[in-house]
């Protein structure tokens, strides 16, 4: 069976029988990847990577019998196990594509891509990607219950970020959108997106990133991201000139036990994918490229070997994920996803809310995307929101309006 290593260095694969042991495993490691046993600390846990812990081993001790059958640990076909190792070694380049022949002249772009080194970046600038319980719960359960994770699904992350870069998610805003089992085409609208961040505005909140979910076709795939993923990502990642933004996936992976656990991973991509998807690099619509791969216009130099083809794992710096539980609520029906909103559910929230304080029944970002088609974005919206992010009492006028406009149903 196929095990997928992830390290310092990316994703790598190694072939151990279905029977196989921890200490089956970490021999075909040490053959295939030139790390030596002694080296390796594995774990399933993708923590172990992102530990500052100064004793790894003390920490992360589930895969330290080496007679422990890989079965036992939940690990079968395309399981990803996580390795730490000290020190270098020598890593295989992928697929070579020549420069050029002998005898060639080299044009000044020929020397230029020669220069250009497609490099590892080893700490993110988001430090940390922590999700509002309620947020995270909304989006993965429709994806899961509704769409059964057969199409694709996207949405903008809003939020705050502090100086350390922890970027808290604080509610997720899903643009209209056409999902299919390979792809997501975003039909973005600029006048609901001017609400959307006027209300994050309002809340002391930005955009902080983007998550979509991978479909259960993918889940059999060998790639983290696919060369798609990756162009879109990196379109949306350039668009924000925001340094920490963060790239989120969903999926569904199987579990011990043979049924499927949603799974959210977190990553930023690299400030060499950023900056080379913004001059052009990337080749779209290449027949029959390995999706795990980004083809280049130009000849890249990876590990001193000359190639157009770049893993995309080399673009991706993981980012540790977290949860919490913020002011908002996510109650309230969410915005695009086939049925249109109307009066009539803002109705029906209210009464089901009543026992509660106004402010809390109005501290939902769907409920106040709604509203703010009835109120004026520039002097309005600002004062509704300031009551939810301080969680001060509504102003009588504002709260009078609201209760006119649902007792009109």
């Amino acid at each position: 069976m196929l095990v997928r290593i992830r390290s310092r260095d990316g994703l790598e694969r190694v072939t151990v029988d279905p029977g196989a042991t921890v200490g089956k495993l970490q021999q075909a490691i040490e053959e295939n990847l030139q790390v030596p046993v002694s080296n390796q600390l594995l774990s399933t846990n993708q923590n172990l990577l992102l530990s500052k812990s100064p004793n790894l081993a003390a920490e992360f001790t589930d895969m330290n019998n080496p007679a422990a059958p890989l079965s036992s640990l939940g690990i079968s076909h395309g399981s990803v196990v996580f390795l730490s190792y000290n020190g270098e070694r020598v890593i295989a380049g992928p697929p070579v594509t020549p420069a050029g022949a002998y005898g060639k002249k080299m044009t000044m772009d020929d020397l230029i891509a020669r220069q250009t080194r497609i490099e590892r970046q080893e700490k993110p600038h988001c430090c940390s990607l922590s999700f509002d319980r309620d947020a995270a719960n909304a989006f993965q359960h429709y994806v899961h219950e509704s769409l059964a994770f057969s199409v694709k699904r996207g949405g903008f992350m809003y939020g705050t970020v502090n100086e350390e870069g922890a970027v808290m998610v604080e509610f997720i805003y899903e643009p209209p959108q056409h999902g299919s089992e390979e792809s997501l085409l975003l039909l973005r609208d600029a006048e609901e997106e001017k609400h959307v961040d006027a209300i994050a505005a309002g809340l002391g909140m930005r955009r902080v990133g983007f998550i979509f979910t991978q479909t259960v076709s993918q889940e059999k795939r060998d790639y983290t991201l696919s060369t798609v993923e990756i162009r879109q990502a990196a379109e949306l990642h350039a668009e924000s000139e925001f340094e920490s933004w963060a790239t989120a996936i969903v999926k569904l992976e199987v579990n011990e036990e043979g049924g499927a656990d949603v799974h959210f991973e977190a990553f930023q991509l690299s400030d060499q994918c950023v900056k080379l998807y913004k001059e052009g690099w990337f080749v779209e619509n290449v027949p029959d490229l390995d999706p795990k791969l980004s083809r280049m216009s130009k000849d890249v130099v990876i590990l001193g070997k000359d190639t157009r083809d770049v893993d995309n794992d080399f673009f991706l710096v993981l980012v540790k994920i977290l949860d919490h539980e913020g002011i908002l609520s996510t109650t309230f029906p969410i915005e695009n996803r086939g049925t249109p909103l109307s009066l009539q559910n803002l109705k029906t929230h209210l009464e089901r809310t009543k026992s509660l304080p106004f402010v809390k029944r109005i501290s939902d970002f769907h409920l106040l995307l709604l509203l703010s088609n009835y109120f004026d974005l520039n002097t309005d919206v600002p004062q509704l929101t300031e009551a939810v992010r301080l969680q001060t009492p509504v102003p009588d006028g504002y709260q009078l309006i609201i209760d006119s406009l649902a007792s009109n149903f």
